[in-house]
């Protein structure tokens, strides 16, 4: 498909698993790619490397997520290597696994300062950037809706907080034609949560399709609201989880 054609993409968190997917898709359906990256460099130039080879530009950037500074450094570059953003896609995100009873006060603070304040800055840097008709997509969790497992309870706290945020950035973007949309993935089979793990039969079980995402599964979904098709939906949250929260 070239439907994403001439459009500008930055992908935060872009060098591997559902990142990756989603940079790799939106360069198949004719998109510029710009990445971002914190430790990841040389799978992150991998990356790069197939998204040049099917014809597309592409630039991957080194930044901490965790970091404002980092942050605005690193869109106004990803907006100055590719000439504007057209698509940012909110990935950066991570996962830190603790009881309330126990967890510490350094563990919720990492996970708001990527997973919340993170997505606040770099969409704030982004603005400026997106052209009329522009798209913020924005990857969540379907445990927001569903705790699974009390060891994720902060965790989904982080992604909770990013339904507010997208149906607020519809409502102040909307007059720039720009949308706001929310993918949250269920179990996808990532290094982070592999489908053959101690947890994938028990994942597996909670779903009526009885299987594990892939990362471009959750791709799909992103490349589907970059799309003009997409034009009318903003605020919209699209879960990918096989039916966990039916």
């Amino acid at each position: 498909m070239t439907n994403l054609v001439g459009k500008r993409a930055l992908v935060t968190g872009g060098s591997r698993g559902i990142g990756a997917a989603i940079a790799l898709a939106l360069a198949e359906n004719g998109a510029d790619v710009a990445l971002t990256f914190q430790n990841s460099a040389g799978r992150a130039q991998e990356v790069v490397a197939s998204i040049e080879q099917l014809g597309r530009r592409a630039v991957a950037i080194q930044a901490d997520s965790a970091d404002p500074v980092a942050i605005k450094r690193s869109v106004d570059e990803a907006a100055a290597a590719l000439g504007g953003l057209d698509v940012l896609v909110n990935n950066a995100g991570i996962a830190l696994y603790d009881t309330i009873a126990d967890i510490k006060a350094e563990t919720i603070d990492a996970l708001f300062a990527v997973n919340v304040r993170g997505t606040i800055l770099t969409t704030q840097a982004a603005i400026p950037h997106l052209s009329w008709g522009g798209r913020v997509i924005t990857i969540g969790s379907a445990g927001a809706e569903r705790i699974v497992g009390v060891t994720g309870t902060v965790y989904y706290m982080t992604k909770s907080a990013l339904q507010s945020f997208t149906r607020g950035l519809a409502h102040e973007l909307g007059p720039k034609d720009i949308t706001a949309n929310l993918v949250q993935p269920g179990s996808t089979d990532t290094e982070m949560n592999p489908a053959d793990g101690e947890a994938g039969d028990y994942q597996r079980s909670l779903t009526p399709l009885g299987r594990f995402a892939t990362p471009a599964d959750i791709a799909a979904a992103v490349t589907f609201l970059a799309s003009p098709a997409a034009r009318q939906l903003t605020g919209t949250i699209i879960t990918v989880d096989g039916g966990l929260l039916a």
